[in-house]
């Protein structure tokens, strides 16, 4: 398709350069002439008697415009779309602090498929994936972003209107950056900074300067979530024991103090200032507490809260906990989530069942800010691209007053991304398994337990005897060919995440229920059955396992950098390793070289005593060493 452009479209015409490709158009003077106006009002899309205008507010706006004017003009001669935007800032908060951090061609990639979105938003977390010049340990050997990238990925971003906001901790969840020598005077506990201390003031302030002089925002995420060991580790020895809600008012006022100094205005977290005020340090989502105006008089001004949930699937529940923050004294951040973390797949059914209400509670108590988070918790097994498809729902409620409408928002998905939504849906399936309820409300990740647990020690045997022991690999070689006849409509990146999937639902159709074959036949005293376990299907199993590692490298390093990946080599080679012990452990017991295999005679017992086997889900856990061995696997 040809568009001539015409108006003031200067500040324009890179960003429609960077998305002809993926929209398919060319920009000529013999194409469709699209008037193009920037004002106040709605966004507005027309093509009448083969002349087409676009009316804008924002830049952003008018990238979707954009692509709802190619989108329209394939399909109809004549139309008139008026979208009103419902968010002044709607995006994504993208994990690069757990192994995978996204290269600078996926972030492009993502960009620009959110430009056509009409997502202005950005976060970047990163504990401690940047440079920090004065500090060469941290990040080290992380992936960590240098101050030139992170600029390209802001020249890039602001193109479409799109805000590249660090988001980064100043106090808890700082683990990996704590951990080596030079930060023994830093650390409280493992993970939290050690607040009061005038070193750690110079080591945050040598971080917000960092990770903010590349970028061109003034906002900036400080974090401060979770930190539940404050004031309970160097701390307590040095000062004794302070009510940790005044350490806190403390040290956000020091960090506050460093924003200010550099004209930066601060958001972070809410949770820890509920979980401190909270009776016996309570749940976040607690609804009986009630901020006095005494204790909300203590806390710093000037900072804006984000309220984080994704576990909730009634809209008055947000509506509730959205007047809880506004007690704080001004409207809340909305973080929502893509939930991509805790498995080795996507889990969509729950992010649509959580995302709706959540976002019409935005809508309806009149919050402009909101973004989807999408954590990578436990190694990022599953990729940053898995997220589109969340992307697109916080796009369409982004410019819809009430319900999204599910078929337009399939065909949107198609224009900004150039893949299928019902193909990427199909990653769902992963872990909404047979024996698992409709949407996975429960968390079931069998893509994840079943690939990394052990053969001779199933932790999971128990949660898939009886009918689950045929139905999940049935499942999953439906899945495979499913996935497979998807990855042949993708195209450029896409393709490698279909390939990674298909190759994954293939192997788990082979090794789901062998753990417990393996069981039975050697408890049935069949040594033939033994022998040909261990000379046919383990092999096979091992070279199955071996490819998908093989396709998820391949993905990986297409979209994130090399590090991290080595965790997961670690992983797929421990399995690989532990297929090939358990054929040789049947061997020696068929050959007569040892006389039991004790592995194989201890009881299986559901992993979660009080999680009953088969109710909601087939099981869960979402962190490897859990899975793999009930030895040790951790430094303790």
């Amino acid at each position: 398709m040809k568009l001539n452009m015409q108006g003031n479209i200067d500040d324009l015409t890179q960003g429609v350069v960077e998305l002809q490709r993926l929209l398919g158009i060319e920009l000529a003077e013999d194409g469709i002439a699209v008037h193009v106006e920037r004002g106040d009002g709605p966004l507005t899309v027309k093509l009448s008697q083969g002349q087409g205008v676009i009316r804008y507010q924002d830049k952003i706006h008018f990238f979707r415009a954009l692509g709802l004017f190619v989108e329209q003009a394939r399909a109809q001669a004549e139309f008139s779309i008026t979208e009103h935007p419902q968010f002044t800032y709607n995006g994504t908060m993208i994990d690069a602090s757990r192994n995978a951090v996204p290269n600078v061609h996926m972030m492009k990639e993502m960009m620009r498929s959110m430009a056509l979105m009409g997502l202005n938003g950005v976060m970047l977390y990163t504990e401690d994936t940047y440079e920090v010049p004065e500090r060469p340990y941290f990040g080290y050997m992380r992936g960590r972003y240098t101050a030139e990238e992170l600029y390209d990925i802001d020249q890039y971003a602001a193109q479409f209107g799109i805000e590249i906001v660090p988001c980064i901790q100043t106090l808890g969840h700082l683990a990996q950056a704590l951990k080596w020598d030079y930060a023994d005077e830093l650390r409280d506990t493992e993970d939290v900074l050690l607040a009061g201390s005038e070193e750690t003031y110079r080591f945050i302030e040598d971080m917000i300067v960092a990770v903010t002089k590349p970028l061109r925002s003034k906002r900036i995420h400080i974090g401060m979530d979770e930190a539940f060991g404050l004031g309970l580790g160097r701390y307590l020895f040095k000062n004794g024991f302070r009510e940790r809600f005044d350490i806190m008012n403390e040290h956000l006022n020091r960090v506050m103090d460093i924003t200010r100094k550099h004209g930066l205005e601060p958001m972070m977290w809410s949770d820890m200032y509920f979980h401190l005020l909270m009776n016996n340090g309570g749940h976040y989502y607690d609804l009986d507490i009630d901020f006095s105006a005494e204790v909300v008089e203590k806390i710093p001004k000037g900072v804006q809260f984000v309220y984080w949930d994704y576990y909730h699937d009634d809209q008055g529940f947000y509506e509730e906990f959205i007047e809880k923050h506004r007690k704080f004294g001004s409207d809340p951040v909305f973080a929502g989530g893509v939930w991509v973390w805790g498995s080795m797949s996507p889990n969509y059914g729950k992010t649509w069942q959580n995302t709706n209400p959540a976002l019409m509670a935005c809508k309806s108590k009149g919050i402009k800010e909101v973004f989807a988070t999408a954590w990578g918790d436990n190694g990022q097994e599953t990729n940053h691209m898995t997220i589109l498809l969340g992307l697109q729902l916080f796009a369409e409620h982004g410019y819809t007053a009430g319900e999204v409408d599910e078929a337009k928002m399939k065909e949107r998905f198609k224009l900004c991304t150039g893949q299928d939504f019902d193909d990427y849906w199909q990653l769902t399936y992963l872990d909404e398994t047979p024996g698992v309820t409709k949407n996975n409300m429960h968390g079931s990740n069998g893509s994840k337990f079943l690939l990394w647990q052990d053969t001779l020690i199933g932790l999971f045997d128990k949660h898939i005897e009886g009918e689950l022991e045929t139905a999940l690999p049935e499942h999953y070689a439906k899945l495979a060919q499913r996935l497979a006849d998807a990855r042949g409509k993708a195209t450029g990146d896409h393709v490698r995440v279909f390939d990674l999937y298909a190759k994954l639902a293939e192997t788990l159709a082979a090794k789901a229920a062998i753990g417990l074959q393996v069981t039975r036949a050697y408890q049935g005293g069949g040594t033939a059955e033994l022998r040909r376990i261990a000379e046919d299907v383990l092999p096979r199993i091992r070279a199955l396992v071996d490819t998908t590692r093989k396709a998820h490298r391949s993905v990986w390093m297409a979209t994130s950098k090399p590090f991290g990946w080595e965790v997961l080599d670690i992983r797929y080679g421990g399995v690989l390793a532990r297929l090939q012990s358990a054929e040789d452990r049947l061997i020696d017991y068929v050959e007569g070289r040892t006389d039991r295999l004790e592995e194989l005679e201890a009881e299986r017992l559901p992993f979660y005593s009080n999680d009953p086997v088969g109710e909601h889900r087939v099981s869960h856990s979402p962190f490897f060493h859990r899975i793999t061995t009930g030895a040790v696997l951790s430094a303790t």
